[in-house]
């Protein structure tokens, strides 16, 4: 009775979806409103595609946001050195500056069609993946069903599954179960996610670490870099990054018991979303603070109490300009952000207790003394002040930081390893094309 309720359940998400189809506009063009949509690429929401679909195999590969597409980034290199074609589809406007930025033409970018099934379907009748690739926790009902339908294989890699979301799947097993019985393969991040991905159903499930750990280093303009350390020169600086409502207020706060210690702070704010920005600085100035935005090319003088990053793409710079980060979306939001990329840059780095969607991560920067936790914005000053007059606790957690990542890594060649079965088909057929094109 729950197998059968489940696919009744799944069959009336199809058609809901179809019924709704009409009428979705109306939120892709509020979405585009708010900057959270291209207006150009609408279109590609309801799975129009924004090119023709070239030759040979071709690979689909979803990563939602910046932090997937920054993990995934690795891999796709890796697919593209053996000739076959990527489609990557992400679901932000600022992941698809990202993927511009670290891609560019080597792959073909399009946003993900909504999760419903005429988009869907449109997308998949156009694209006709060989393979669908999602990363981390990517579950869509229609999409992966329509994929199913097709006997296209899906692997998603990075799994995760968070706290919430296992806690929600475990409610309604049998929907779990009849969805996940679609994927051919999850690769997951940790043993956890492994256990909690075999409970709702999924086969085969292996563990191949964080591939954030694989990743590079986030890059930076180095003429910017030269102008920005030139302008802020001995000052002490510290950072919030990857922040969300609430902790730039608790960042203000910080800044305004620090600076009466520490004459010459200078405070780096860099919003999780750049389009809250104005909010962020208007909070400033209520404060009496004086502010210098990245996105104007505003100038760090002497008196300038807060610096505000309010661009995409260069967390690479921020975190090159500061040896202390606090990493938001872990004091007053859920879920944390991710941890690696500044203990990678060499940074010593706090954070809130809420950090569920990066726990494994977390839990090894912390076993090393590469992380330290604080509970609200009173022992995060603390935090801070101790690491601006501890230069030796701050070096040795910078130090910690990196060794960890060091040891994190692995995972890319682990994914790799797993989806061979997938892709060397794809590799074998993408070389005999080519031969014979040759040929004639």
């Amino acid at each position: 009775m729950s197998e059968r309720w489940a696919r009744a359940m799944l069959t009336a998400y199809r058609w809901a979806g179809a019924a709704a189809y009409p009428v979705i506009g109306g939120y892709v063009a509020w979405r585009a409103s708010k900057g959270k949509e291209e207006h150009s690429r609408r279109r590609e929401r309801y799975g129009r595609a924004g090119r023709p679909r070239p030759e040979g195999p071709l690979i689909w590969i979803h990563a939602a946001s910046v932090g997937e597409t920054i993990a995934v980034v690795p891999l796709i290199e890796r697919l593209l050195g053996h000739g076959i074609n990527i489609v990557l589809t992400t679901g932000t406007v600022t992941s698809a500056q990202v993927a511009r930025e670290r891609l560019g033409e080597r792959i073909i970018h399009q946003y993900v069609p909504l999760d419903l099934k005429p988009a869907v379907s449109r997308f998949l009748d156009h694209w006709s993946p060989d393979l669908a690739v999602m990363a981390e926790s990517e579950i869509w009902p229609m999409t992966i069903l329509e994929l199913g339908a097709r006997r296209v294989p899906q692997v998603l890699v990075n799994g995760r599954l968070s706290d919430r979301s296992f806690a929600s799947w475990s409610k309604r097993s049998y929907l779990a179960e009849a969805l996940f019985e679609n994927l051919a393969h999850v690769i997951a991040q940790s043993d956890v996610d492994a256990e909690r991905f075999r409970q709702l159903g999924a086969r085969p499930v292996t563990v191949s670490g964080n591939l954030k750990g694989d990743t590079v280093e986030p890059p930076a303009d180095q003429a910017e870099l030269a102008r920005l350390r030139g302008e802020i020169g001995r000052r002490k600086v510290w950072a919030a990054v990857s922040t969300h409502d609430g902790e730039e207020e608790a960042a203000i706060e910080v800044h305004r018991r620090l600076r009466v210690r520490h004459p010459d702070l200078l405070t780096m704010i860099v919003p999780r979303h750049p389009e809250r920005a104005d909010a962020v600085a208007a909070a400033c100035a209520q404060a009496g603070l004086s502010v210098a935005r990245r996105s104007t090319r505003d100038h760090v003088a002497p008196g300038t109490d807060i610096f505000l990053g309010d661009t995409i793409g260069e967390m690479g710079l921020y975190l090159r300009l500061t040896e202390i980060a606090f990493v938001g979306r872990s004091l007053t939001g859920q879920g944390g952000q991710n941890p690696l990329e500044p203990a990678m840059l060499d940074t010593a780095v706090l954070s809130g207790r809420n950090v569920q969607n990066f726990r494994e991560a977390y839990q090894k920067l912390a076993a090393s003394g590469g992380a330290r936790f604080v509970r609200d914005k009173e022992v995060l000053a603390g935090a801070v002040n101790y690491l601006l007059t501890n230069e030796a606790e701050r070096h040795k957690m910078m130090q910690a930081g990196r060794r960890t990542v060091e040891g994190m890594r692995g995972a890319l060649s682990r994914t790799l390893l797993a989806l061979e079965p997938f892709v060397n088909p794809l590799i074998v057929q993408a070389r005999l094309e080519s031969s014979a094109g040759a040929k004639r």
